[in-house]
C-alpha cells in the first residue's frame, strides 16, 4: 500500500516538533546547569562585597537537586533583603537565565529559612516581604530555585502548544482531503439525449442534426430538458411555468407559448416530432 505524501508530512512534523521541543528542555541543556554556576558565584561575590568582605571564599556552588541551586561561604555574613534582591535579579538578568524563581536564606546550623522571596516576572506578581530588616552576621547559604526551569511542560508550554496546534491542523487537513469525495471528471462532450432523428446536448445548449448544430437559448434549453426526459407524456402548464419562469420570478405574459413556438421550429425537418398542445391541460413531446 502506498502511503500518500500528506501522511509523510504528518510524520515529519510530528518528528521536528518533538525534536524541537526536547532540545529546548533545560533536562537536556548541557550548559544550563553550568551557566547557574557561574553566575551564582557572581552573585555570591557580590554578597560578599555588600559585608565589605573582600578575601573570604566562596564554597563551590552545589547543585541541591533538579533546577536548584545553593550558594555556601566560608564565613559569615549578614544579609540585607533589599541588597539580595538586586543582586540576584542583576546577576540572572545579565546572563538571561530566567525571569522567575524563588531565593531562600537558609541559617547553616538550624537548618531553617531565615529569608525567601520570589521572582515570577512581573512586579505584581512578585513576592518580595520584609524590605529593610538585615539578618544578623551569622552561617548562611542561599539556594536558588528557578521555577521556570523547574517542569518540561511549564519551561515548553508555548512550543508545546505551537507544535500541539500545527500537529491538529495537519491531522485535519489529512482527514478533510482523505474523507472528501473525489468528484469525478465526466467528460460532456458525447452526452446526448436522441429525439427523433436529433441528438439534444443539454450541456452544450444545442440541438445537432445530420451534422448540423442548431443553437438553443437558456430558456429552450431548460424546455428541451423537460420534454427530453419525458417524450410522449404530458406535462402539465403549470409546471413548465413554475419550473423555468415562477421560480427565478421572470414570467412574463405568453412567454411559454412563444418558445414552444421557437422549438416547433427548430424540429422543422423530422416530421416524426412534434410538440402539441393539450387543450386545457400542457404541452407534449410526441416522437414518433
Amino acid at each position: 500500500m502506498r502511503v500518500k505524501p500528506l501522511y509523510y508530512s504528518f510524520l515529519a512534523l510530528t518528528a521536528i516538533c518533538i525534536t524541537f521541543v526536547a532540545f529546548q528542555s533545560p533536562n537536556n541543556n548541557e550548559n544550563f546547569s553550568e551557566k547557574v554556576k557561574v553566575v551564582l558565584r557572581d552573585a555570591g561575590n557580590k554578597l560578599l562585597l555588600a559585608n565589605r568582605d573582600s578575601s573570604s571564599l566562596i564554597l563551590p556552588i552545589r547543585k541541591v537537586k533538579e533546577n536548584r541551586y545553593e550558594i555556601a561561604f566560608e564565613g559569615n555574613l549578614s544579609i540585607t533583603p533589599d541588597s539580595l534582591v538586586a543582586i540576584v535579579n542583576s546577576s540572572l538578568k545579565t546572563a538571561k537565565l530566567s525571569k522567575r524563581y524563588i531565593v531562600e536564606v537558609i541559617n547553616c546550623n538550624s537548618r531553617e529559612v531565615s529569608y525567601s522571596f520570589q521572582i515570577t516576572g512581573t512586579k505584581e506578581q512578585n513576592i518580595v516581604p520584609c524590605l529593610g530588616r538585615v539578618l544578623p552576621l551569622d552561617c548562611y547559604t542561599v539556594q536558588v530555585l528557578f521555577i521556570e526551569n523547574s517542569s518540561f511542560l511549564s519551561a515548553n508550554k508555548n512550543l508545546i502548544l505551537i507544535g500541539l496546534l500545527i500537529l491538529i491542523i495537519t491531522f485535519v487537513a489529512i482527514t478533510y482531503f482523505k474523507r472528501k469525495p473525489k468528484i469525478k471528471l465526466i467528460n460532456n462532450l458525447d452526452d446526448h439525449i436522441k429525439i427523433g432523428k436529433y441528438k439534444f446536448y443539454e450541456t452544450q445548449n444545442k440541438l445537432v442534426k445530420d451534422a448540423v448544430e442548431i443553437k438553443l437559448s437558456s430558456k429552450e434549453c431548460e424546455l428541451m430538458n423537460m420534454f427530453s426526459s419525458q417524450q410522449n407524456q404530458v406535462i402539465k402548464r403549470d409546471v413548465l411555468i413554475k419550473k423555468i419562469w415562477e421560480d427565478n420570478g421572470v414570467f412574463v405574459g405568453r412567454s411559454l407559448d412563444a418558445f414552444i413556438s421557437k422549438l416547433r421550429k427548430k424540429f422543422k425537418d423530422d416530421d416524426s416530432i412534434n410538440i402539441i398542445n393539450v387543450h386545457g391541460v400542457g404541452y407534449k413531446l410526441e416522437v414518433n
